[in-house]
């Protein structure tokens, strides 16, 4: 049996454990916008700035190491997730690639960020990830990944509120503002989960 001193927690990174808006002054400057988060309305990033897919893609391709390095952290992400790795077990399942494994692994450590593991799948598909480890709940940006996590495995998936992730919510998917807020929630939504 489950107690909440053991709960395998899902945590996607970018959007969720980095700013959701740490991409855009490096967007703006390479496409020449003027870009805030209130103009991202919806999660392709191509589209958002008017150009292509395959330009986008090599732009990313060309600085990701540097934007993965860079990024500010969420809010109160690193203070919660500092308490959590005392009772938790924390699993990061990014969208990102393993050619950023350094990267990610160096912001993690200059930001003090515990993890107990960090997968790199480089795909937004993470209910194979999830399952392997699984995890009680996940944490998560991107609504797509939200609604397909909390339907193929029934499990509350808590969705940082953006712009580009507006829409109505199924029962299991909890819209969050901050971390802190989240800490809150944790126990109140997972308590069901823990006696499985």
């Amino acid at each position: 049996m489950k107690t909440d001193r053991n709960l395998t927690i899902g945590i996607d990174i970018d959007g969720t454990v980095t700013c959701p808006s740490s991409l855009l002054p490096h967007l703006n400057q390479a496409f020449g916008k003027n870009l805030s988060l209130a103009d991202c309305l919806e999660y392709d990033l191509a589209n958002v700035y008017g150009v292509s897919a395959r330009e986008m893609n090599e732009w990313f391709a060309n600085n990701s190491d540097r934007l993965c390095r860079v990024a500010p952290v969420h809010g109160a992400a690193d203070l919660v997730l500092r308490e959590w790795y005392q009772k938790h077990r924390l699993v990061y399942i990014s969208a990102r690639h393993q050619a950023d494994w350094d990267a990610t692994l160096h912001w993690f450590e200059m930001r003090e960020i515990p993890h107990h593991h960090i997968e790199l799948i480089g795909s937004h598909d993470k209910v194979a990830a999830a399952k392997r480890w699984n995890v009680d709940m996940f944490i998560e940006d991107r609504l797509e990944n939200a609604l397909q996590l909390s339907e193929e495995l029934e499990i509350p998936v808590f969705l940082f509120d953006t712009p580009y992730n507006q829409a109505t919510l199924p029962k299991l998917v909890h819209r969050i503002y901050d971390w802190r807020e989240l800490e809150r929630l944790v126990t109140q939504v997972t308590s069901p989960f823990l006696h499985k």
